[in-house]
C-alpha cells in the first residue's frame, strides 16, 4: 500500500479494517503466502542487489559511518539468511487459535483462553533492509498487519523489498493492508497520533529516538533503547573458554545491540587474565577503556575513565575490576540496559545466583551475548528485542506478536443466580496447553 496519495489517518483506518480479515486467515493460507514471498524475493535478487548498491553508493557519498554501512549492505548472503528465516517460520507451529486455558466454571458454562493477533503493528527500524523482510514475515505468520518505516539510507532497498513482498502477498489472497511502507520521515509524527488504528509500536533505533517515540504517542510501545550488555569473568572462569567468547561477543557483529560493551573482571584473576585479554582484543583492533585499577595493571592507549552507560557499537570496550559476584550483579543492574548479560564461570552455584539476580531479559552462562536473537532462539526471526517486562521480553518472535481473548460458552446462565446463592461456581480445568 502506498502512502503517497492518502493521509496517514485514512491509511491506518483502512489497515485496521484489513486486520480483522488477517485475524481469520488459516495457517495454510499464511504459510502459502510466506512461501510465495520467499520465491518472489529469490527470483528478483538481481533487482534487490541493484537497489542496494545504489543505497551503498549514496551512503558512501554522504560519508555514512562504517557501522551503518555494514548494516545497510544486503547482498545475496543476507538474502539467503532471511529466506532461511522464512523457511523456518513456515515450519513453526501456528501461534494463532491455540487454547491456553479451558475451564468449566459451572455445568454448561465453559471458559476458553485463545491466542489471537495483536492487530496493527507499526515498526520503525534502522538502516537494515533484512529487518524489513523479517518483520513482514513475522507479522504475516502471526496474522498481524504491519506498517513499516525504515531508515532513509536504505530507501531504494526497502522500496524494492516492500514491493516484492506486497505483490506476492496480495497475489496469495492476503488482504491489501497486510504490509505498508512509509517513506517520508515527516509521516512518523502523524503515525504517532493514530492510536485508534495502531495497536502497538516497536521502535528500533537510538536511545533518544526510542525515548522520543515513547513520550509522544498514546500507542503502546515495545522495545529497547540501549544495548549495554555485560560479561562478568568470574574467579572460576576457564580462560581458554572465556577469551573466544569475549572476542565473539565484541567483534562478531560489532554494531548489534547484543554486542558486549562492558567486561567485569573478578579481582582475584585480574593480574593473570587482563594481559591475555588485552593481547587478544588489540590483535583484533578492539580498544580498551579501563577503570583506574585496570589502568594500573595495563598500558592502555586510551587513559580516559570509562562511561559504563555507553553503547559503543564500535571496536571499543569498557573494562572494570570488581570485588566479586555481588559487585558484578550490582554494577549490571545499575548501569545495564536489561538486555543480555553473561557470566563466565565453571561454578554452577555462582552462575545460578548470577542468573537469578541479574535483572535482564537474557542471562547467560559461558556463551556469547550474540546468541540473543530470535533466529538463534528458533523463533524464525524477530521484530526486535524487548527489555520491558510486560507482554513480551527478550527477542520478540511469534509468541510476542500474539495476544489472547477469552471465550465464554453458556446455556442461559445469568449472574444473579450466582450472586443470590442459587447457583455456585465449581471451577474445573478441562485442558491447558501453551502455544
Amino acid at each position: 500500500m502506498s502512502t503517497s496519495t492518502q493521509s496517514i489517518r485514512n491509511i491506518t483506518s483502512a489497515i485496521k479494517k484489513d486486520s480483522f480479515q488477517m485475524a481469520a486467515l488459516t495457517k495454510e493460507s499464511r504459510n502459502e503466502a510466506l512461501k510465495a514471498i520467499s520465491e518472489k524475493l529469490w527470483e528478483n535478487r538481481l533487482k534487490i542487489q541493484i537497489a542496494n548498491e545504489l543505497d551503498l553508493k549514496n551512503a558512501e557519498k554522504n560519508q555514512i559511518p562504517a557501522p551503518i554501512l555494514k548494516r545497510l549492505k544486503f547482498d545475496e548472503q543476507k538474502l539467503q539468511d532471511v529466506l532461511s528465516g522464512i523457511d523456518s517460520l513456515i515450519s513453526l507451529s501456528d501461534p494463532l487459535f491455540q487454547t491456553l486455558l479451558e475451564r468449566e466454571l459451572d455445568e454448561n458454562l465453559t471458559l476458553q483462553k485463545i491466542t489471537c493477533p495483536i492487530g496493527v503493528i507499526g515498526v520503525i527500524f534502522e538502516s537494515r533492509p533484512d529487518a524489513l523482510v523479517q518483520i513482514a514475515a513475522l507479522c504475516l505468520k502471526s496474522g498481524n498487519c504491519a506498517i513499516l518505516k525504515g531508515g532513509s539510507e536504505a530507501a531504494h532497498t526497502n522500496r524494492i523489498l516492500f514491493e516484492l513482498i506486497h505483490e506476492a502477498g496480495v497475489a496469495s489472497n492476503i488482504p491489501n493492508g497486510f504490509l505498508t511502507l512509509i517513506e517520508n520521515r515527516a509521516e512518523i509524527q502523524d503515525l504517532l497520533k493514530c492510536n485508534e488504528s495502531i495497536d502497538l509500536l516497536i521502535p528500533r533505533g537510538s536511545n533518544s529516538f526510542v525515548q522520543y517515540i515513547m513520550e509522544n504517542t498514546k500507542i503502546p510501545v515495545m522495545g529497547h533503547a540501549d544495548g549495554v550488555c555485560h560479561i562478568f569473568v568470574d574467579q572460576d572462569a576457564d580462560f581458554e573458554k572465556a577469551l573466544p567468547i569475549i572476542l565473539d561477543a565484541k567483534t562478531q557483529y560489532v554494531v548489534a545491540c547484543n554486542t558486549v560493551e562492558t567486561l567485569l573482571i573478578h579481582e582475584s584473576i585480574a593480574k593473570e587474565f587482563l594481559p591475555q585479554l588485552q593481547n587478544m582484543l588489540e590483535k583484533n583492533k578492539v580498544s580498551l577503556i579501563g577503570c583506574e585499577k585496570t589502568r594500573a595493571m595495563l598500558s592502555l592507549k586510551n587513559n580516559a575513565d570509562p562511561n559504563f552507560r555507553t553503547e559503543y557499537s564500535d571496536y571499543v570496550i569498557s573494562v572494570k575490576i570488581v570485588s566479586g559476584l555481588d559487585a558484578a550483579i550490582a554494577h549490571i543492574n545499575y548501569y545495564g540496559s536489561h538486555h543480555t548479560d553473561c557470566i563466565l564461570t565453571e561454578d554452577s552455584k555462582t552462575a545460578e545466583r548470577f542468573m537469578l539476580l541479574v535483572d535482564s531479559a537474557g542471562v547467560y552462562q559461558n556463551c556469547s551475548t550474540r546468541f540473543a536473537d530470535g533466529f538463534r532462539y528458533g523463533f524464525g526471526a524477530e521484530v526486535g528485542i524487548s527489555t520491558g517486562k510486560l507482554h513480551a521480553r527478550g527477542p520478540v518472535g511469534l509468541d510476542g506478536l500474539v495476544t489472547y481473548k477469552y471465550k465464554l460458552f453458556g446455556n442461559g446462565q445469568i449472574v444473579s443466580d450466582y450472586a443470590q446463592g442459587q447457583k455456585s461456581f465449581h471451577f474445573k480445568d478441562i485442558a491447558s496447553k501453551k502455544c
